[in-house]
């Protein structure tokens, strides 16, 4: 057995692998599509692996889980018990979406994208098999499976091109990355980038604001979030005169409807506030009730301090926070949540953001829960609903994003789609959700159209008509 490797060195590889793969595909959506979906089908094989021994998980297990992601997408933050239930409830072996697009591709334009898929796959599964240092049996028999799954969809359109398939058995007893020339070192070598790539430089305050400044509306939250950098500035230069400084707490309550872009804003803070030196880390940690309420005494201490220690350095990101003040049940367990909450918002308050968010007239139900709360969140930003002219903004952003483009006609019927959503709007309106949802449906009706078409062109592809963008017929 050798020394398992660090989380860190796990995320280098993987990292490294997936974006090496990544820009081997000339396919402009295929490409969108696999960068949005790669990381959440690995973490599904990291499941897989590491129920095949039925051996206990270890914390480095979550260590691990938590290293996989890609360059530009969210990191995960998995609590222990969490792991275990997922691994526990792994329904087994699905070839990812874009598994058969990518065939596609292949038979099209004679390429080998699906068998290198299916090479980096097994050398991933072996990486994740290897979190204690060696690769089993069983382990290797499942990267064996994993491959064969795939291997069987490329046979069966005639996909052959590309490197021998990897033998999952050769890792047996020692970690994925083969000291000799092998076949796997091969493929392991062609998935690599050519010179390994510094990593990219933390951004500057100036950028930040850049990327706040480029969100569609939220004029009032950027003005606030401005305002705040601007105070903390001015603390800090008061200190440095040897000035007084009144207390102030860095704790925020974000007020508004779900789509209005709280999270999204709670993650540039995080990263603002780690730049100007306020968080050690500035990671982002979303929690709902349910990620820090168990059903039984004492199990919510326990399940609130696990997502306290993963958001230290960084903000812990309460969402529908007003669930946890039961005014029905006294003895409901969120005023427990809410206990270690104020406790260890006491115990960090040098190295922990607390932002609680949630409907507008609901957050004052948390507020007034317990009298720590008022003390600790005087500080409020409102997120307005989107207007019609937003919500279509945001649409064709949406479409450039994923390489769709939008006739004239369809901008019609899309701009008069988000009038009618924004007059008719009530307590259920999602604003950007609901753009997502109103995309989503008109890329699957392109896709239903595209389909029927004998030889469609990139042109036809990319496409959204008015017929797309068609009201739904309700029975």
């Amino acid at each position: 057995m050798r020394e398992a490797m660090t989380a860190a060195a796990v995320h280098k590889q993987y990292n490294d692998s997936v974006m090496a793969f990544q820009r081997q595909i000339a396919d402009a959506g295929l490409r969108v599509k696999f960068s949005q979906e790669a990381d959440i089908f690995f973490r599904a094989c990291a499941l897989g692996v590491w129920g095949r021994d039925g051996g206990a998980l270890t914390p480095r297990h979550v260590e691990y889980y938590n290293a996989v992601y890609s360059r530009g997408n969210p990191v995960p933050s998995i609590l222990f018990w969490e792991l275990s239930t997922a691994v526990g409830e792994y329904p087994g072996f699905q070839p990812p979406s874009f598994f058969n697009r990518m065939r596609a591709c292949d038979k099209v334009s004679g390429t080998s994208l699906a068998r290198k898929f299916t090479d980096l796959t097994t050398l991933m599964i072996l990486l994740f098999g290897a979190v204690d240092g060696q690769v089993s049996e069983a382990e290797a028999a499942f990267a064996r499976h994993c491959a064969d799954e795939l291997g069987s969809l490329c046979a069966k359109d005639g996909l052959t091109a590309g490197s021998p398939p990897l033998n999952p058995s050769e890792f047996i007893t020692r970690r994925p990355a083969p000291e000799t020339p092998s076949g796997a070192a091969q493929a392991q070598a062609e998935a690599a980038p050519a010179k390994e790539e510094d990593p990219a430089p933390a951004p500057t305050v100036a950028e930040l604001l850049a990327e706040l400044d480029s969100l569609c509306g939220l004029d009032r939250v950027k003005a606030d979030v401005k305002s705040l950098i601007n105070l903390i500035k001015v603390r800090r230069l008061r200190e440095s005169h040897g000035l007084p400084v009144p207390p102030m707490s860095l704790h925020l309550v974000f007020m508004g409807n779900p789509g209005t872009g709280k999270t999204t804003v709670a993650r540039l803070l995080a990263k603002i506030y780690h730049t100007i030196g306020v968080l050690s880390k500035g990671q982002l940690v979303e929690v709902d009730r349910s990620g820090l309420v168990a059903g039984f005494v004492g199990q919510t201490a326990i399940k609130t301090g696990e997502a306290v220690e993963k958001a230290l350095g960084g903000v812990l990101f309460i969402d529908e926070a007003y669930a946890l003040a039961n005014q029905e049940n006294a003895n409901d367990f969120g005023r427990e949540a809410i206990e270690v909450l104020l406790k260890s918002m006491e115990d960090h308050r040098d190295d922990l953001i607390v932002i609680a968010a949630g409907y507008t007239e609901l957050m004052g139900q948390f507020i007034h829960a317990n009298p720590g709360l008022e003390s600790r969140f005087n500080k409020y930003f409102y997120f307005d609903d989107y207007n019609r002219d937003q919500l279509m903004e945001i649409f064709l952003s949406m479409c450039e994003k994923n390489g769709y483009t939008v006739a004239e006609g369809a901008k019609a019927a899309a701009a008069e789609r988000f009038r009618v959503l924004y007059e008719e709007r009530d307590e259920n309106f999602g604003n950007a959700r609901d753009v997502r949802n109103q995309f989503e449906r008109a890329v699957a009706r392109q896709a239903d159209r595209v389909a029927q078409l004998e030889h469609p062109s990139k042109e036809d592809l990319m496409t959204l008509t008015p017929e797309d963008l068609a009201e739904p017929d309700h029975a």
